[in-house]
This record gives C-alpha cells, sequence and structure tokens, in this order.
C-alpha cells in the first residue's frame, strides 16, 4: 500500500489535467459524430443537453461558451427542425427563453445512446470504478463551474 501511495503523489497536476483533456476530447468527438449522424453539429447538440429546463438565451450561450450573438444562429436551426422552442419570458419580454420540445429530447437521447465508444469505455468500469467515477465528477464539475465548493 506505501508503494501505490508514493506513486500516486508523484502524480502531478498537469498529468491529471492532460488525462482528463484526453478523456473529454475522445468523449466530444464521439459526440459530435453522433450528433452528425442525427444532422446536427456537436454545438447544436451540446445545446439541446443545455436545455432540458428553460434557459434564458444568454444563459445558453454561457453554458455553450460562445457569444451571445451565436446562440441565435444555433437556436434558429433547432426550432427550425422542431427540436427547441422560443419564447418570450413573462417578467420580461425583451429576455428569450429556449426550451427543448418532446421531439429535441428524442434527439438528445439518440444521440447519448449512439456514443459507442463513450458506451464502451464506461461500460468497461465495474461497480465501484462507476461510483468513483461519478464522485469525483460530482466533486470537480463544481469547481470548474467557478460554482462553490
Amino acid at each position: 500500500m506505501a508503494a501505490m501511495t508514493t506513486a500516486a503523489q508523484r502524480i502531478t497536476t498537469a498529468e491529471l489535467m492532460e488525462a482528463v483533456a484526453g478523456v473529454s476530447s475522445a468523449f466530444w468527438i464521439d459526440f459530435a459524430a453522433a450528433a452528425a449522424r442525427h444532422g446536427l453539429s456537436a454545438t447544436q447538440g451540446k445545446a439541446l443537453g443545455a436545455v432540458l429546463e428553460p434557459v434564458p438565451m444568454r444563459a445558453l450561450a454561457e453554458r455553450l461558451g460562445c457569444d451571445a450573438s451565436n446562440v441565435t444562429g444555433i437556436v434558429d436551426r433547432l426550432e427550425s427542425l422542431g427540436l427547441a422552442t422560443r419564447e418570450a419570458a413573462a417578467a420580461d419580454r425583451r429576455v428569450k427563453i429556449v426550451t427543448i420540445t418532446p421531439t429535441g429530447a428524442e434527439v438528445l437521447q439518440a444521440i447519448r445512446d449512439d456514443m459507442s465508444r463513450a458506451h464502451r469505455a464506461l461500460e468497461s468500469l465495474d461497480g465501484e470504478q462507476r461510483a468513483a467515477l461519478l464522485a469525483m465528477c460530482a466533486q470537480l464539475l463544481p469547481l470548474l463551474k467557478g460554482e462553490p465548493a
């Protein structure tokens, strides 16, 4: 056990960052390919996942990591396909709220189901590893989003 602790202590933050970046990149490539098979860009597919609950356009831009002006085109495309709706907020008609439609939710699920590499990778983990990965993600994600720990 002492040898394992020593080896674990030698893992640098830079090494962890590279490992997470590699996993994230491979996941995104799998997601993008699945989204394309369903007629969407990766960003359009990601937008569907970001509007599972109604979201103001500005907040959607933040979630997608893009400029608010870019979100208009993304939402236009999703609306034209019947995958999302955009409505004025009741409290402030200038604010537009984006919501996924039932068809959009089906397409998003189909994209996720079609991510064969991600499924294969995650299914290679046993129950204990899956629980540990989920716990680590739950710990890291709020910090990466700048939320309080």
